[in-house]
């Protein structure tokens, strides 16, 4: 009786070995299968793209002579206006004298000046203006060499993409600050890098 009882025991014994044998295999490729996920995961970053061409040295003097030229034209279109009010004014306090011959040629003259200053504001200022161009061939080579220095950034931190958090474009709604590389990415830009 003695035997069979070890033989039953030994049996059992067996059969749970085998079980934490198997549990054992699972656990162990769950926790490597996991570690594999985690691993593969992406690695996401972000930067503040306003901030870093606000601290950019060169896209501050790029904004410095964007800034002068667009004041230059506002204080043209400005004078333009102050001399169409005042002519304008002119104009109302002789009407009752004039002929009306001479009113409808100082009414053209003074629609004149005026298409003249509205044709003035869209050269320089509309969005295919003189300063819309202006601002693409001074701001366009500077921000291709940001958007470098983010690829280069990214490679270097191994990260799989990076999106861009400001106050004009909303893409990103939260971000971790330990993720936000906009200093680092300053900083290069600072030292050529």
């Amino acid at each position: 009786m003695t035997n069979i009882f070890l033989i039953n025991h030994n049996l059992k014994g067996v059969h749970v070995n085998r079980f934490l044998i198997f549990i054992s295999v699972i656990l162990i490729i769950g926790v490597t299968s996991t570690t594999q996920v985690i691993a593969q995961s992406p690695k996401i970053g972000y930067v503040n793209s306003a901030k870093i061409l606000a601290e950019y040295p060169e896209a501050m003097e790029a904004n410095k002579k964007l800034d002068a030229m667009g004041k230059q034209w506002q204080a043209e279109l400005e004078k333009m206006s102050k001399d169409l009010q005042q002519r304008y004014e002119e104009f109302q306090k002789k009407e009752p004298l004039l002929k009306d011959e001479e009113k409808r040629s100082q009414r053209e003259e003074l629609v004149a000046l005026e298409q003249k200053g509205y044709q003035y504001r869209q050269e320089k200022f509309a969005n295919d203006g003189e300063l819309a161009a202006m601002t693409d061939s001074l701001l366009r080579p500077i921000k291709l060499k940001v958007m470098k220095v983010i690829e280069t950034v990214a490679k270097e931190e191994k990260i799989q993409f990076m999106f861009d958090r400001n106050e004009q474009i909303i893409v990103l709604l939260y971000g971790e600050p330990k993720y936000d590389y906009t200093n680092l990415v300053i900083d290069r830009l600072k030292r050529g890098k």
